[in-house]
């Protein structure tokens, strides 16, 4: 074995614990400090299982500090029983960078360390990157910046020191301990500032601290002027918290000096870099971090950390052989360090040099212990307190000496935070009897007794001219004139009380409404009905109740729980199947009386008789009107039936009948008049609110504390989820409780009684619960306007000013209401019974209308039927007159025929003897001439030849109706014709004479002659 005379001499065992053997010995010699030549016996026994833990440090008394260290941990009675060493490397660094990660991978990686613990002084030392690139848990004694925090580059680093980002944990802190509720947050634009921003914001939000700006400058170029100028003129707060380092330290307070902004009223909280700035300003307040520069301290515990964290690893799981090589990075990554590491997170070292050691997830030192400085007059820092952690009550603990705060020069009164404003932007919402809105005039102005409160819209940027009075506008009237403030009134836009809602699942809160307005910074004064609850009081001040209430429920009184409208309320006997049946059996039952009647042999329907005037028979039309009559109970005077089976079928109906009509009459009767009416509401516990009806809803206002009261109580929580509808805003749902469109309003209960005073129509119900009050909002931290608007509310209480503003507001239009035993039956009204008197009216309407269509129609059918009897009697003139005329001619020309023949026959007998006489007349022979010649002595005989002729062949009629004129009177020849025709009217058999109608036709003078 080499010769170590001057070194200590480890060896060091592989060993596997499963197989219970030893390896191969391996013996590092390493320098041994002339201290330890004496004090420390290195001889251990062969069994030991050896484990080595690197260090990189700065200089020969830290290397002495570690291997100090070692040994002590060695003497531990819990390292003692388990078995295993401890030894330990280290390297001294050097001002190369790349020579001292040389060193470590020739020196400490050669050595297969399990852990190194490295005095990182410099921001960025490469050895880190290097021992964590291999997964060899890194414990870094003096490094505080935020980008070691990031696990993707430093898979394995842990720190015994606080990072910078830690200061915003006691930031917030004192700002909770000396209750300033706003605040401006100035920082550098680099990962420092913003791990720091982001950490207070999470920190303010869940500590409900206002956050009013935040400044960003660039690292060097600390320009911070006009921001400040913009924030001192626009906000009221005036707590700054500024992070910031030693280098742009001296510059922002250059800046904050020439601005005035160090003077009384100002709060300035700064990092603990800041404190080397030479010019920092009187008051400042800030921190120091203990035992920051014992680095032999932060040596001791990490030594106890890493090796404690061996122990625990050493129970549970086979811990591998750590990398021997630098270069090997992909094929030696150790896979056993990433376990270790997470060991070393959950180590935690009560007692430890530095304090009460414990680690986040990051693995970044928390429970770390501050001094809270603060700036003397004389610019000397001062302690005026510690943040520490209490081992009694196992956490961390912010104590101050307040009496020996400065907040200014020459000044020890504590700031309230804020300036202190005489002019106020107060908002408001539109809540009967509290605040009455009408509109302005047209040149926008209101009456004296009224008060501007435009409401501006941001969506059109459009701003509405609106009046406000009431019992909240009094007041603040009053208000302004004991306190000495002016102020500006506005409606909210949204027109919401104020509610919160969370933005994408996470835990940063949204604010809506009258609470949002004070919240944001829109307003610095809220006057309204605005209800106090734990939610809202977290964000905004309330002042003492100027009025106290409670939350109960609306409704509207109701006589009968109806299913049907009002005026229907006479069909609600009856199911809608039953009315149809009702009305389907009238008619069936009225058919089949007129098919008995019909065929019965004994029955009374008969066919029409004109000349009998006798009952008439059962028609359809009269069975049905027997079949109604008997339903309705009336008399019949006519069309009953005459059958034996249509009389008992007719008796089986009316038994029917007044089975329907006394059912009808007592379930009308029940519904009516014995219904008590419908039994309001007991309460919040009323079984209706815990499972509700289709039929029966409830409701409250958006965002309003009824809203949140639902939310925040476990026990209601189902209810809230049941509601159907949430209304925007008191006006809609009281609208929606008188119209029946909403049975229950849930909602504070000096509004609802208001409503109940004007309108004997609404009730409230039940007890109040969820009592509270009516309070005047501020703007968090506003403690002393809070104060004095608090103690002038109490005054008004104590001289009655409120009860006062009670009666002329509240109990304006209250209305005596008539008050009914609820016991007592309901009485009918107009109401219950309207169905029934718009169903009489329609009948008479419809009555008059079908007689007016029954007159319409005779009147027309009337004018049709005269219009066709005019016209058939012209054509049938017509055609007697053609056919007249057809027969005329034909005889005339056939007894010209035979007169000519006769004529030329007696002229043949006479030819001789008249020849003489004929040729003696010159005149031409005509027809006529010959008729006058043969006249006197032929026409006898000449009529009774062609008589039977034209009988036979043209059917003239009768011979007496055939009259010939004697030929001795030589008058023409003249008949007759008769046709008779019968009307039948009316189907109901009565008849009517017939007509005839005489035509008389003079013949042609050939049928004369004849």
């Amino acid at each position: 074995m080499k010769s170590c005379s001057a070194y200590v001499i480890y060896a060091k065992q592989s060993t596997d614990r499963r197989e219970h053997h030893l390896r191969d010995e391996v013996f590092i010699c390493v320098p041994k400090p002339d201290s330890f030549k004496d004090k420390y016996d290195y001889r251990f026994t062969s069994n030991s299982l050896i484990y080595n833990i690197g260090a990189v440090l700065t200089s020969n008394d830290n290397n002495n500090h570690f291997l100090e260290a070692i040994e002590e941990l060695n003497q531990e009675s819990d390292i003692i029983r388990t078995g295993i060493r401890f030894n330990g490397y280290t390297i001294i660094k050097e001002s190369n960078k790349i020579r001292n990660t040389l060193n470590v991978c020739e020196k400490l990686f050669a050595s297969q360390v399990y852990g190194i613990i490295v005095e990182d002084t410099s921001p960025s030392d490469p050895i880190t990157y290097t021992t964590t690139l291999h997964n060899i848990p890194t414990i870094g004694i003096c490094n505080r910046e935020a980008f070691l925090s990031d696990k993707s580059l430093f898979p394995t680093y842990v720190r015994t020191v606080a990072s910078y980002t830690n200061q915003a944990d006691i930031w917030a802190e004192l700002l909770t301990y000396l209750n300033f509720n706003c605040v401006v947050f100035i920082h550098s634009n680099d990962i420092n500032g913003r791990r720091v921003q982001n950490r207070f914001e999470e920190l303010a939000d869940m500590l409900n601290i206002k956050v009013e700006a935040v400044i960003e400058y660039e690292p060097g170029f600390p320009e911070v002027s006009k921001s400040l100028d913009e924030t001192k003129s626009q906000s009221t707060c005036r707590v700054f918290i500024l992070y910031t380092d030693s280098e742009d330290s001296e510059a922002l307070f250059q800046q904050i000096l020439l601005l005035n902004m160090s003077t009384t009223g100002y709060v300035w909280i700064v990092s603990e870099q800041a404190l080397m700035a030479k010019n920092k300003p009187i008051g400042m307040i800030s921190l120091s971090l203990q035992n920051f520069y014992s680095t032999d301290s932060h040596i001791k515990d990490s030594v106890f950390i890493l090796g404690s964290a061996i122990r625990n690893m050493y129970y549970t799981h086979n811990i591998t052989t750590p990398p021997s090589d630098c270069r090997d990075i992909g094929r030696l990554k150790w896979s056993s360090g990433s376990i270790l590491f997470d060991y070393i997170k959950k180590e935690k070292l009560s007692f430890g040099k530095t304090g009460h050691v414990a680690f986040d997830e990051k693995a970044d030192r928390i429970n770390s212990e501050y001094d809270i400085i603060n700036v003397d007059n004389n610019g000397n820092n001062q302690i005026i307190g510690r943040y520490h952690f209490s081992q009694s009550d196992y956490k961390m603990l912010l104590s101050i000496n307040d009496s020996l705060i400065v907040w200014s020069k020459n000044s020890s009164n504590k700031p309230y935070g804020y300036e202190v404003p005489n002019h106020f932007r107060v908002a408001t919402i539109s809540e009967k009897p509290f605040v009455w809105v009408s509109d302005a005039d047209t040149n926008g102005n209101c009456p004296v007794d009224q008060i501007p409160c435009p409401l501006y819209n941001t969506t059109t940027g459009v701003e509405h001219k609106y009046c406000c009075e009431g019992y909240c506008m009094d007041l603040l009237k009053t208000l302004a004139d004991q306190l000495n403030f002016t102020y500006s009134l506005h409606q909210v836009e949204d027109g919401l009380y104020g509610g919160y809602s969370f933005v994408n699942n996470s835990v940063r809160k949204v604010w809506t409404g009258l609470v949002g307005e004070l919240y944001y910074n829109k307003a610095d004064m809220v006057v309204a009905p605005l209800t106090i609850n734990p939610e809202r009081s977290l964000v905004i001040d309330f002042t003492k109740p100027f009025k106290y209430q409670g939350i109960t429920i609306l409704q509207k009184k109701q006589s009968i729980n109806r299913h049907r409208h009002p005026l229907a309320s006479f069909l609600q006997p009856f199911q809608d199947s039953l009315w149809v049946s009702v009305f389907v059996a009238v008619h069936v039952v009225a058919l089949a009386l007129y098919l008995l009647d019909r065929f019965s042999p004994f029955g009374r329907y008969k066919l029409p008789n004109c000349d009998v005037t006798e009952e008439d028979a059962l028609n359809l039309s009269s069975a049905i009107w027997f079949a109604w009559g008997v339903l309705f109970n009336s008399g019949i005077g006519e069309g009953t039936p005459r059958s034996f089976g249509g009389r008992v079928l007719g008796m089986v109906w009316a038994g029917f009948a007044m089975i329907v009509v006394a059912s009808y009459t007592a379930n009308l009767a029940a519904f009516l008049v014995l219904d008590r009416p419908e039994t309001p509401l007991t309460g919040i516990n009323d079984p209706r609110f815990r499972n509700p009806d289709k039929d029966f809803n409830y409701s409250t206002v958006r965002d309003s504390s009824i809203d949140m009261y639902f939310r925040r109580q476990v026990e209601l929580r189902d209810m809230y989820s049941k509601m159907q509808i949430i209304y925007n805003n008191s006006e809609d749902a009281i609208a929606a409780v008188k119209s029946d469109d909403l049975n229950a309003f849930i909602w504070d209960s000096a509004r609802l009684d208001f409503e109940k005073a004007k309108d004997c129509e609404l009730s409230t119900s039940g007890e109040l619960f969820g009592r509270s009050g009516y309070a005047i909002g501020l703007t968090k931290g506003s403690s002393y306007w809070t104060n004095k608007v608090t103690l002038a509310l109490l005054g008004m209480h104590e001289i009655g000013y409120m009860e006062e503003l009670d009666n002329k507001w509240i109990f304006l239009d209250e209305q005596i209401c008539d008050k009914r035993d609820a016991n007592s039956p309901a009485t009918l009204g107009l109401e219950n019974m309207a169905g029934v008197f718009i169903l009489v009216g329609f009948g008479i309407f419809a009555g008059i209308g079908l007689i007016m269509f029954e007159i319409v129609y005779k009147k027309r059918s009337t004018t049709k039927l005269k219009r066709i009897e005019l016209t058939r009697n012209a054509v049938d003139k017509w055609k007697e007159v053609m056919e007249n005329r057809r027969i005329m001619e034909t005889m005339n020309q056939s007894a010209k025929q035979r007169l000519f023949q006769k004529h030329k026959y007696n002229q043949s007998l006479r030819q001789d003897e008249s020849y003489i006489e004929r040729s003696s007349d010159t005149t031409p022979y005509t027809v006529e001439k010959g008729l006058n010649a043969i006249k006197s002595d032929t026409i006898r005989g000449v009529i009774h030849e062609m008589r039977p002729k034209l009988k036979r062949d043209y059917s003239f009629g009768s011979e007496s109706q055939l009259n010939i004129l004697s030929a001795d009177s030589h008058k023409d020849l003249s008949y007759k014709t008769s046709n008779t025709r019968q009307t039948t009217k009316d189907k109901d058999c009565k008849t009517s004479k017939s007509k005839t109608t005489t035509t008389t036709t003079t013949p042609t003078d050939y049928m004369s002659l004849v």
